[in-house]
């Protein structure tokens, strides 16, 4: 070992040149193994690749309409539409950037092809090809829009499964999402489902009365009391009638909003009379829609604003992500009600939904009303009340193939409920290892025990959390994280990968008790590959170097200065930062499984050969994303690793015996370096080992020898 460490004292001093050479080979394979992302397309720049996603259309129009979309013809005959998803839907990757795919869909609802035009996803930057992507989007040709589509973590295709970009599950569900919405969102807006009107029974007729319409819930009410009014507006920093007005009674009606759809007959019929509701209906275009609208108190709910503007400015209707305001056109004043038990109603009003705006009668909406105040210094403040509103079972017929209108649940959630068998072995395992922590000291009172539950709970990281799951924390999520915190952070997008959620919210807890060792000693694949095949080295004797102390100390800065590099390149260019994370061999090693160009694998391999002859030395040197723990770890609350006064000084077996030689010379633990093995507390308990432990046994051995040769002299006598 002498000869080792002289050896090493003379061949370690430029690991920090090392580790900036390293960076900048990493940088410049990374540069040369995919083009630069194409800037964000204007929808001029992407119609020129109209045909490659509509190819048996021979010409497009202009992109119009809501949602905007081109419509495509083929000899003069419409045969779909094109559309890009950024105008049609929030369309944001997994890591909440901008995403933008052009797609085309059918008569038949069925997708006619898809083009990537703009994204910025992470693991996408550098280690999949252009390629890769088009071959994923490629496989939504022919698909029908109306059935349910599936990504497959599993190569083979089967019904309704398109499989994913290997590597980048993920962020392959969110193209698949953004692709099948904004391709619904058109199809539905230009009537190509033809669910919705099949599914919808509004021509039955029957007489009622305004309370049974209320009761089974074609109408709906919301009254505010001024006092609701007064309160809300105060809390937006206005009052409601001004400075010099009173307030009356607090309880009086403020207003009272009565509504409903009243294009089915038993509404619009019972609500207008016969006349009346066959005119409007007369009037109304394929795909339109009623709303009726009725209202008293002392607030209008029409204003004036839309006689001088022609837009009704205190009530809009929402709906998903669409809002729909009404236009002075679309308004046909109601004089008196034809239904019987009605109540004395002081505005009544009927608008038609048109079916550019995107409206579904069969989704929940809601209506909003705001209320006008007015602030100190004399500017207009509002306040907002809603009533939402869901057509009622009555009007629907069954419910076949009402799949594609059913309101959908978020993509966060169905991801979860596809992966229910990864995030329970998941939970499993970290309820393990919380088990192994909370009760250490009999884990390691018991060596061999300990030995087996080391071992085997370190392939459990590596094989299932690695290679099977693709669970590999990374500096990445460090800086994609930090940049949701600084732009528009959404927990959708990090709710969207099951397995790292659960393991960054269960790291975090366990830095709090424990410091940054639970991920970097138990829950890191490479960390654990590092260490395992260490471990085999060691069975067939490949010599250990253990470097001088005051050098290794020494090298400790150098994961640091890479992580504050990387995080200040990451503030003004994201592209070059993601490639200077590539210091990581995650993406290569555990992720992408060694599937990479040569100079990365070569890279990582580098790594692996070097952790044969120095333990974790890329934990120990360079890795980032062990220095960004080693960081927030330092307000961990309890220290569960027990010292004694020999330590250190004179005892030295678990400085040297500490795969990561996070001890000090002079016993003290390191805990920025600690990866909470529990080696050193074995070491503690071990009575062939540790000398205070060493000594107490020979004493107690002492008095017992002692104890029977007394008895047996007693027994002689």
């Amino acid at each position: 070992m002498t000869r080792s460490v002289a050896g090493l004292k003379y061949a370690w001093p430029a690991a920090p040149g090392l580790a900036v050479l390293l960076l900048l080979f990493v940088a410049v394979c990374g540069s040369q193994a995919t083009e630069p992302p194409r800037p964000p397309l204007a929808l001029g720049a992407a119609e020129s690749r109209y045909p490659e996603v509509f190819p048996a259309a021979t010409a497009f129009g202009p992109a119009e309409g809501t949602p905007p979309a081109a419509a495509a013809y083929r000899e003069g005959t419409l045969v779909g539409y094109v559309f890009a998803s950024k105008q049609v839907v929030a369309s944001s990757g997994f890591s909440g950037k901008p995403l933008n795919i052009l797609a085309g869909v059918d008569l038949d609802g069925r997708i006619t092809g898809a083009v990537i035009l703009e994204h910025k996803e992470p693991i996408l930057v550098i280690g999949v090809s252009d390629r890769d992507l088009a071959a994923f989007v490629v496989q939504y040709r022919g698909l029908d829009i109306r059935d349910p589509v599936r990504v497959s973590r599993r190569p083979g295709r089967a019904e309704g499964r398109v499989d994913a970009v290997v590597g980048a599950t993920i962020s392959s569900v969110v193209f698949s999402d953004v692709i099948l919405r904004a391709a619904r969102a058109v199809a539905r807006s230009r009537g190509l489902l033809g669910v919705k009107q099949a599914l919808l029974d509004f021509e039955s007729f029957a007489p009622t009365d305004w309370r049974a319409l209320g009761a089974e819930g074609s109408l709906v009410s919301l009254r505010i009391a001024v006092g609701d009014a007064a309160a809300a507006l105060e809390r937006s920093g206005g009052r409601l009638y001004g400075r010099a007005v009173a307030l009356p009674d607090p309880n009086a009606t403020f207003l009272e909003l009565h509504t409903g759809l009243a294009t089915p007959a038993r509404v619009g019929r019972n609500l207008l009379g016969g006349r009346l509701y066959n005119r409007l209906m007369g009037g109304l275009a394929d795909g339109d829609q009623l709303l009726f609208v009725a209202g008293r108190g002392l607030y209008s709910f029409k204003g004036t604003a839309y006689v001088r503007g022609g837009v009704f400015d205190r009530i809009q209707l929402v709906q998903g992500e669409r809002t729909i305001r009404f236009a002075k056109d679309d308004h046909f004043r109601v004089e008196k009600l034809a239904l019987e038990g009605a109540p004395e109603l002081r505005e009544l009003a009927v608008f038609v939904l048109r079916q550019s705006s995107g409206f579904s009668a069969v989704q929940p909406w809601r209506l909003e009303v705001l209320a006008a105040g007015e602030a100190d210094d004399g500017r207009a403040i509002f306040a907002s009340f809603a009533r939402p509103y869901s057509l009622p079972a009555i009007y629907l017929r069954a419910a076949e193939g009402a799949g594609t209108e059913a309101a959908a649940i978020p993509l966060w959630q169905d991801i979860w409920r596809e992966r229910w068998l990864d995030v329970t072995i998941l939970v499993l395992g970290l309820l393990a290892l919380t088990a192994i922590l909370v009760f250490q000291d009999f884990v390691e009172r018991q060596q061999p025990f300990y030995e087996a539950l080391r071992i085997g709970f370190l392939a459990f990281t590596l094989v299932w959390l690695g290679w099977v799951v693709g669970a590999q924390l990374s500096v990445v999520n460090v800086l994609t994280f930090s940049d949701a915190i600084m732009t528009k952070f959404h927990w959708d997008f990090f709710l969207l990968d099951p397995m790292l959620f659960i393991l960054w919210s269960y790291v975090a807890v366990a830095m709090l008790f424990w410091g940054r060792g639970v991920f970097c000693g138990w829950l890191c694949p490479f960390g654990a590959l590092q260490e395992l095949t260490n471990r085999l080295a060691q069975r067939f004797g490949v010599p250990q170097w253990r470097l001088p102390f005051g050098l290794h100390e020494r090298l400790w800065p150098v994961k640091y200065i890479l992580f504050l590099a990387i995080f200040a390149v990451f503030l003004g260019d994201q592209r070059l930062a993601l490639i200077g994370a590539e210091v990581e061999p995650f993406k290569t090693a555990v992720v992408l499984k060694f599937d990479r160009p040569w100079p990365f694998v070569l890279y990582a391999l580098g790594l692996v050969l070097a952790g044969l002859f120095v333990k974790r030395a890329f934990c120990r040197y360079l890795c980032p994303l062990g220095a960004a723990l080693a960081i927030p770890a330092r307000l961990r609350m309890f220290e569960w690793l027990k010292r004694r006064w020999q330590c250190g000084t004179p005892c030295q077996q678990c400085a040297l015996s500490c795969p990561v030689q996070a001890i000090h010379p002079e016993g003290r633990i390191n805990p920025n370096e600690c990866i909470h093995c529990l080696r050193c507390q074995v070491n503690y308990y071990d009575d062939q080992l540790c000398p205070p432990v060493i000594e107490r046994r020979k004493r107690r051995e002492r008095r017992q020898g002692a104890r029977q040769t007394a008895a047996a002299g007693e027994g002689a006598a």
